[in-house]
């Protein structure tokens, strides 16, 4: 499961950033300034990023054997700004406990 959590946590970041640098650069020189070269080049790339997440982030769900609610919580990560780098400590924090928690009850 330590692989998983790493895969997680790297789409994690990776989504969070593209989604800040689309946000916060990308979408204001389209709107804004009137220069969609940014917008045309970023958004796809989130796109991507964003699916490739879902499925790094439904693998990591899938092995600890979460609740529904913590899979809705990390979908909503890759889609509201700054949320993801929350939800990315929250996630792999769990999912860490959720492996130590195993490695005990195996010694056992």
């Amino acid at each position: 499961m330590e692989a998983a959590i790493k895969r997680y946590r790297i789409m994690a970041l990776l989504v969070g950033v593209m989604l800040l640098i689309l946000v916060f650069v990308a979408m204001p020189l389209r709107y804004v300034w009137d220069q969609p070269g940014a917008s045309a080049v970023v958004s796809p790339i989130h796109g991507i990023l964003y699916m490739v997440y879902l499925v790094t982030a439904f693998d990591l769900y899938r092995r600890a054997g979460w609740p529904l609610s913590k899979m809705v919580l990390m979908v909503a990560a890759g889609l509201v700004p700054f949320l993801a780098f929350y939800v990315e400590h929250r996630i792999v924090r769990d999912a860490r406990a959720e492996l130590e928690r195993g490695a005990v009850a195996a010694e056992a």
